[in-house]
């Protein structure tokens, strides 16, 4: 098999994101008026995996998808992105393709009516040998809404990270927020983290999810309130307890504020996709601020930042040069409704961020240093 950049493996479905224009009140026997309707893929194999495509790294992407049309849409949908990227795609007719709903109004977070689908028996065999072995960096996204990843324990989770460690990839996990009132929302994701940490070199939850798995009496207090606004403490004491569950380095993404990265002191066990620099990796604490965006919609914005840093991590940048190409694609992501459109090349990213484009006020405390556009700790 071919060398793979970055194999892009988790939750994949068809998004439907109707024209909405505010203000909207959704109540019963009341009809909302929709424009023209975009159909696109979505979940975090195709939102971070195309995003890295339209970055310039090779992917291969692998997702599960039943019979019929909306299967089939995913498939077009992928090609006509670039040939070959649905190619990995497992199908099934033991379960439906999943779709998303997705109410995306300007300047405000989107909402979904989701269908897990055949996510929902995606599992560790899914992804072969033969795929962890051409890879540098094996990412996975969403298990909270794949439940045979999160079963028994986690325990099609931990294989798969255990088999793509033992292949040599450098390993990436994003998360979902669970439902509280479904099955994703009743596992026990602390004892989920602490079976998969060790497996993990890069964790990159929101800040929601990572209160929802780690600090779960915390994120049940403040429910409702602006989670972006929290202090930048409780970030360190997530990444904190993170580390101390295994992961090797934890981003956690902030919304409009931004991410957080804290790095360990060593690479050692990285894996293949490594940063080629240590020394502008480890040991840092630092946090990259928005770019200055009009918000289209926020679908897949959080998906574009973790390829935006993976792309950084793979071309040999600096730990603040690949949050701050993170911060970018995420920003470019946002300037459209759908998922993907938004991003551009890394040479038209680079070129924006060179001619001066703004970033978003950052509210932390006076202990953040102010460097290269990144907020430096310690």
């Amino acid at each position: 098999m071919d060398p793979i950049e970055v194999v892009v493996a988790g939750h994949i479905c068809l998004d439907i994101i109707p024209e909405l224009h505010g203000p909207v009140i959704f109540e019963p026997g009341r009809l909302v008026e929709a424009g023209p309707a975009t159909l696109m893929t979505g979940g975090a194999v195709s939102n971070t995996g195309q995003a890295l495509h339209k970055l310039g790294v090779k992917v291969h992407l692998v997702g599960k998808v039943g019979q019929g049309l909306f299967a089939r849409a995913i498939q077009e949908i992928l090609e006509r992105a670039g040939e070959g990227l649905s190619g990995g795609l497992v199908e099934t007719d033991a379960a439906p393709t999943s779709y998303s709903i997705v109410v995306n109004l300007s300047g405000q977070d989107r909402m979904f009516l989701h269908a897990p689908g055949c996510n929902g028996i995606f599992q560790s065999s899914d992804v072969s040998d033969e795929v962890l072995a051409a890879a540098k960096v094996f990412h996975f996204g969403y298990p909270p809404l794949m439940e045979r990843m999160f079963a028994d324990g986690g325990a099609e989770l931990v294989d798969l990270f255990r088999r793509a460690k033992s292949h040599g990839c450098t390993t990436s996990l994003d998360m979902s927020l669970p439902d509280a009132n479904a099955a994703s929302g009743h596992a026990d994701w602390y004892a989920i983290l602490a079976r998969v940490l060790p497996y993990v070199d890069l964790f990159i939850p929101s800040i929601e999810e990572a209160m929802f798995m780690l600090e779960r009496t915390t994120f049940d207090a403040i429910r409702g309130s602006r989670y972006s606004r929290l202090p930048d403490s409780l970030f360190r004491k997530l990444a904190n307890e993170a580390s101390q569950l295994g992961a090797k380095m934890v981003g956690i993404k902030a919304g409009d504020r931004g991410i957080y990265l804290c790095t360990p002191t060593t690479l050692d066990g990285f894996g293949r996709g490594a940063p080629s620099d240590p020394d502008t990796w480890t040991g840092k604490e630092l946090w990259a601020p928005c770019f200055e965006v009009h918000v289209q919609g926020t679908t897949g914005a959080g998906d574009a930042t973790i390829a935006g840093f993976l792309m950084g991590m793979l071309r040999g940048m600096s730990a603040t040069e690949a949050l701050r190409a993170a911060v970018a694609a995420g920003a470019s992501c946002c300037e459209q409704s759908d998922a993907v459109s938004g991003v551009q090349s890394w040479t038209d990213t680079a070129r924006r961020i060179a001619c001066g484009w703004p970033s978003r006020t950052a509210e932390l405390d006076s202990k953040w240093e102010l460097v290269e556009g990144v907020f430096k700790r310690g």
